[in-house]
C-alpha cells in the first residue's frame, strides 16, 4: 500500500472513531453511571461533637467500667470512676474490653494530670493496646504520654506505634488538657496454618490531626527487640496501667464502631 493510501486510511480510522464515539458520547445518559443498590446502612450521627454514633458500641460514658475487666484475671476491673472520668490505678494493674474485636474505628479521650511530674517516659506514661494479645503488655500499642514539651524517643512519644512508627507530627495538648484519639484499626490476618495473610494497619488523628496514615506493623508491640507476628483472632482493646511514678492518667468518652473485615 502507498504511503498516501495508508494515511489516508489512518485518517478515516481516526475520523470513523472520534464519530463514533461522538455518537456513543451522544446517545449515553446520566442513569448509566447511576448506582442505587445496595444502599449504604444509615447510621445516625452523634448529637454532640465527639459523641458516639448511632452504631457504636459505648466502652466508658462515664457511669461505670461495666465493660472492662482486669487484663490479668479478668475480674471485674477495678479503675475509680468519678464525675464522669475514669483515673488508672496503676496497683491494679491493666484493663482491658471484656469484648473481642476485628477491625474497628475508635475514639477515646485521655488527660495528663496538670501538675504532673518526671520526664521522658516517666511523664504520664500509659497507651491504648488496639488488640490485646496476652497478659501484661503484649499486642499493638498506640502510645499515651506527656509529650508536651517533654523531648523523648520519637518512637516512643505520644500517638506513636510503640517503637515502629513515630507520629508524622507532634500535636500533643498541655498536661491538664483533654485530648482526643480517633483510630481505624485493621487487625492483621493469619491463614488456617497461622502464616500472616496480611499486616495490621492503623490510622490515627490525634487532637483532630493525622498522626498514623495507614501504617503497617511489622508485629506485636516489643520494649526490647523486633516485633513479631503471632497468629490470632479477635482480641480485647487494653488500656495501660504503667509503672512510671508519675501520677496516673485518666480517661473518658471512649467508643468503637466495628467495621467490616477488609476484602
Amino acid at each position: 500500500m502507498k504511503r498516501e493510501s495508508v494515511i489516508v486510511a489512518l485518517a478515516t480510522a481516526l475520523v470513523g472513531g472520534l464519530l463514533a464515539g461522538s455518537l456513543a458520547m451522544a446517545q449515553a445518559k446520566p442513569e448509566d453511571t447511576e448506582l442505587w443498590k445496595p444502599a449504604p446502612a444509615e447510621v445516625s450521627p452523634p448529637k454532640e461533637v465527639a459523641g458516639p454514633p448511632s452504631d457504636a458500641v459505648v466502652l466508658f460514658d462515664g457511669d461505670d467500667l461495666d465493660q472492662w475487666v482486669s487484663t490479668k484475671d479478668k475480674s471485674p476491673a477495678g479503675w475509680p470512676v468519678a464525675n464522669g472520668v475514669v483515673t488508672v490505678d496503676k496497683a491494679r494493674g491493666n484493663v482491658e474490653t471484656r469484648r473481642v474485636f476485628g477491625d474497628y474505628q475508635l475514639h477515646l479521650e485521655w488527660r495528663i494530670p496538670a501538675a504532673i511530674t518526671g520526664s521522658g517516659q516517666a511523664r504520664g506514661n500509659s497507651g491504648v493496646f488496639l488488640a490485646s494479645t496476652g497478659p501484661g503488655d503484649q499486642g499493638y500499642e498506640l502510645q499515651i504520654v506527656d509529650s508536651h514539651d517533654n523531648p523523648t524517643y520519637v518512637n516512643g512519644q505520644a500517638a506513636s506505634v510503640y517503637k515502629q512508627h513515630p507520629p508524622l507530627v507532634n500535636a500533643s495538648r498541655a498536661p491538664g488538657e483533654w485530648q482526643t484519639y480517633d483510630v481505624i484499626w485493621r487487625a492483621p490476618v493469619f491463614g488456617a496454618d497461622g502464616a500472616l495473610m496480611s499486616p495490621a494497619t492503623v490510622t490515627a488523628l490525634h487532637n483532630g490531626v493525622l498522626v498514623q496514615d495507614n501504617a503497617v506493623l511489622a508485629g506485636e508491640t516489643v520494649y526490647i527487640g523486633r516485633p513479631a507476628y503471632r497468629p490470632h483472632g479477635p482480641a480485647p482493646i487494653k488500656l495501660q496501667a504503667h509503672g512510671d511514678r508519675s501520677a496516673p492518667i485518666s480517661f473518658r468518652n471512649i467508643w468503637v464502631r466495628e467495621l467490616p473485615p477488609r476484602p
